[in-house]
């Protein structure tokens, strides 16, 4: 779609939308490439100012596009796709071709609650490590991890340099743990202000909250709890329609 077709269903803010949107993903509009002021697009699709405002405003609620006070509209970093499998960050990062970072903001040991005891199946007071990191991508603040392991699987973990270390990779190498198998839930949040600091975007920003559960040999071996900047990701899963059962 080139022009705005002023017959069709679909509303002329929409259809100026899908045409932005294939010049960004068809790359005439590179990364950080200005797009046509709002003049220019009126002019150019013969639309009001408000429904070239409201086609932009899409883009930018979507994080196709971002604003510059006093600069003008610019083209946004395409999302990184949520991996919906057990993979560390680290490893999916690489996978990526980006630099993975880590951050070190906490780390204790704490008697677990009746939560933390139904979750690992431990009796409550079970010594449990935390170990809270910021992780990064070619230094840019990615997501908050908050990781939750049981303190006899890894004892001297918390004496260990994690900084940008993968984590998965220590409790491998170091104690011989290898996850074999997790569960995983998403749930959209708001980022408070201290997480918002920590990520560099404003409080109040929309953040995928996720809760993975990871196994080893069928024990629950880590609860890791992370915050991801939703602007900086996006999910994406294959469907597929099962053939009907004879």
């Amino acid at each position: 779609m080139t022009t705005i077709d002023p017959h069709s269903p679909v509303p002329k803010y929409f259809q100026l939308r899908a045409i932005l949107l294939d010049l960004i993903e068809s790359a005439e509009l590179p990364v950080d490439a200005p797009i046509p002021s709002e003049r220019e697009l009126c002019v150019r699709y013969g639309l009001s100012r408000m429904t070239v405002r409201q086609g932009v405003d899409q883009l930018v609620s979507e994080g196709r596009l971002y604003r510059v006070p006093g600069k003008g509209t610019f083209v946004a970093r395409p999302k990184i796709e949520m991996p919906l499998r057990l993979v560390s960050f680290t490893e999916d990062m690489l996978s990526r071709g980006l630099h993975p970072g880590a951050i070190d903001l906490d780390r204790r040991t704490v008697p677990a609650d009746a939560r933390l005891a139904r979750i690992f199946e431990v009796e409550p007071g079970t010594e449990i490590h935390v170990v809270e990191r910021l992780r990064t991508a070619d230094g840019e603040p990615m997501a908050l991890e908050r990781a939750h392991i049981l303190a006899s699987l890894a004892p001297d973990l918390l004496d260990r340099r994690l900084a940008d270390r993968s984590l998965y990779g220590v409790l491998e190498a170091v104690y011989g743990l290898v996850f074999d198998a997790g569960d995983q839930t998403i749930d959209a949040s708001l980022a408070d202000a201290a997480d918002a600091r920590h990520l560099q975007i404003p409080r109040g920003s929309a953040v995928l909250l996720l809760q993975r559960r990871s196994y080893t040999g069928g024990v629950c071996a880590e609860l890791g709890v992370s915050t991801y900047r939703a602007d900086r990701y996006q999910i994406h899963t294959a469907l597929g329609n099962p053939p009907p059962t004879q």
